[in-house]
């Protein structure tokens, strides 16, 4: 990045930003914007703040991160069995930031904003004098009263997972060129590390977690760690039949070479996947709902009573993942 005659801040926003602003921004040229939720709903609010390094890396391309930077924010939305409204951006650019890499951020942006029918709203752009770090404020909306809360699991309901689980951890390990990558297939390394780069919030399932969850979350820091977070705040605990958590292809081969990357699938983060729990008469109803929108959704386990920590049960033996997840601190 070098520094030629760069836009002030003014110009940044009026030639990158505004022309993804969505209705209620006021084209990015007050201070604020004006958002009238849809009568009959609440509204639900989420922030994720993305520092280089932490939760990318340097020669990411400035596409992908915007998608990142997005697709984060709108799959809690997800969870909560909202849908999207907008969102705001701050964003603070390192001293070598050029205009090829904003103009393409911005695209990646306005894609991402596109397809998750979230638009931008407003923000904030200043300098940063470190690491190059972003954080978006999503908002959704719900009808009043249904956001599907993460401390409502109950004892008996069936635990669901969408997608598949693994594939971002599996997809950052690649980058150090490990043995087992050797036994995959092109293809399937291509969707290991595009998992990472490129969440998939599962915003289409919204309003069936609103119909039919007991309580919601997204695995952004490992599923064994969120389903202990889940049950935990919800005074349950849960058992989880390993041989059903779902497993791509090329993590299942990876396993194959290096069976203790199992551990990893399920403790590593970045799936943005939806972990659910449903009443056992509402299960075939979800899954057909889920499979009318083109999301896979997997039956994993059980909310059971206790207050241990969830319970992993294999072939022969049983695990549990003291520190199952992510933490900055």
């Amino acid at each position: 990045m070098t520094s030629r005659e760069r836009p002030n801040e003014d110009g940044l926003i009026a030639r990158f930003f505004a022309p993804l602003a969505g209705e209620g921004a006021l084209g990015l040229k007050d201070d604020a914007a004006c958002l009238s939720p849809t009568p009959g709903h609440d509204l639900v609010l989420t922030t994720d703040a993305l520092v280089e390094t932490v939760h990318f890396l340097p020669e990411d391309s400035p596409g992908s991160i915007a998608r990142k930077a997005l697709g984060v924010n709108v799959s809690d939305l997800a969870a909560k069995g909202a849908d999207p409204a907008g969102f705001l951006l701050s964003l603070a650019l390192p001293e070598n930031w050029t205009e090829e890499w904003l103009a393409a951020f911005a695209a990646g942006l306005g894609e991402a904003a596109r397809d998750f029918a979230c638009p931008l709203l407003g923000g904030d752009t200043v300098k940063a004098r470190g690491a190059l770090t972003l954080s978006v404020t999503a908002m959704g909306e719900v009808p009043t009263g249904c956001m599907v809360r993460r401390t409502t699991a109950q004892v008996g309901d069936i635990i669901c997972i969408t997608g598949t689980i693994g594939d971002a951890a599996l997809g950052l390990r690649l980058r150090k060129a490990p043995a087992w990558a050797e036994s995959l297939l092109p293809e399937e390394r291509a969707h290991l590390a595009d998992r990472y780069l490129h969440p998939q919030p599962r915003h289409q399932l919204a309003r069936a977690l609103r119909t039919h969850a007991h309580a919601a979350m997204d695995v952004s820091d490992g599923l064994a760690g969120d389903l202990a977070k889940m049950v935990r705040v919800s005074g349950a605990s849960a058992v989880v039949e390993a041989d059903r958590v779902p497993l791509s292809p090329g993590v299942r081969k990876a396993i194959q070479v290096d069976p203790s990357l199992y551990d990893l699938a399920v403790t590593g983060g970045d799936d943005y996947e939806i972990l659910c729990t449903v009443p056992e008469k509402n299960l075939d109803s979800f899954m057909k709902e889920a499979d009318s929108v083109g999301i896979i959704l997997s039956a994993i386990g059980r909310v059971v009573q206790g207050h241990e920590i969830p319970v992993f049960r294999m072939q022969a033996s049983e695990r549990r993942y003291d520190a199952g997840s992510f933490s900055h601190f």
